[in-house]
């Protein structure tokens, strides 16, 4: 049976994976919209960012806020080292090197955690004042869901200030546009790519630290949850930052729902419906047609 509390208790469980999933895929979104570069190896970066937020909270005693800066800034140079490293040979090749580069990169760092740290599913130590439920006058409802809501809401309203608002911001859409005309005004590409990367990184760090309590964190994250990502940034369209919260909100919900009412087959609905989307607007919901 519905109710209003019903209702509310799965909207508000969806928009909290439907943050999740836009603080991950977020950079995702910007880099290929940016680079043109087929970067399979995102949600890999989400992993590791959240081993290192869960590993120095639970063996250094790191607090909680601490921790998910640590994972940000850690994940963000390692990958920034790696783009130009790695990525940076690869973006004149073809899609299909770029698709196999980074699901070996995904391969290899599976191994290394599993290595390292294990194969077990990595238990999230929550702060206290995030455990229990808060009263929200219609209904009560776990905080950390509440918490994850209103993180998301800040992320996606400083992320609009910086990309709209800012010099850094402009660039990066003249990049996204037209980078050959970018470059003739003088916008040093090559360190655009490099800061961009790895801001993009951090945030999927951010990401996957604050989701591993709702989605799980273990070396398989990487590839079990890449398939989510690269929806939400094909119906949200490449570079949109809008097109990406709002499709990652729509995710959320349907998945959350279907999974409650439908669970054998609910993921497989969402696949359809993505197909059928993208066979009618390829640059997605919210993306410009080229």
């Amino acid at each position: 049976m519905f109710t209003i509390e019903n209702v509310a208790s799965m909207l508000l469980g969806g928009v909290a994976a439907g943050m999740v999933l836009f603080i991950v895929s977020v950079g995702l979104s910007v880099t290929m919209g940016l680079m043109g570069f087929v970067n399979l190896a995102h949600g890999a970066f989400a992993m590791l960012g959240g081993y290192i937020i869960v590993l120095v909270m639970r063996n250094w005693g790191v607090g909680f806020t601490a921790a998910l800066a640590l994972g940000f800034v850690l994940t963000a140079a390692i990958s920034i080292v790696i783009e130009r490293l790695l990525y940076a040979r690869l973006y004149r090749a073809g899609e299909l090197d770029q698709v196999l580069f980074t699901i070996g990169l995904v391969f290899i760092l599976i191994a290394g955690v599993t290595v390292l740290v294990g194969p077990e599913n990595q238990p999230v130590p929550i702060p206290r004042a995030l455990q229990g439920q808060i009263d929200l006058g219609l209904l009560t409802y776990r905080t950390y869901s509440i918490f994850l809501i209103a993180v998301g809401i800040v992320i996606v309203v400083g992320l609009w200030l910086g990309f709209e608002r800012t010099r850094f911001g402009a660039q990066i859409r003249a990049a996204v546009d037209n980078r050959r005309m970018a470059e003739s005004l003088g916008i040093n590409i090559d360190r655009l790519f490099a800061i961009t990367f790895g801001f993009g990184s951090g945030m999927a760090a951010l990401g996957g630290g604050l989701g591993a309590e709702f989605l799980g964190l273990d070396p398989q994250y990487a590839l079990k949850y890449l398939v989510f990502f690269l929806i939400v940034v094909s119906v949200g369209g490449l570079g949109s930052i809008a097109g990406v919260f709002w499709a990652s909100i729509i995710i959320g919900v349907l998945d959350f729902v279907l999974k409650k009412y439908l669970p054998q087959g609910g993921t497989l609905f969402i696949y359809v419906l993505t197909i059928l989307l993208l066979l009618w607007r390829p640059q997605g919901l919210f993306g410009r047609s080229t």
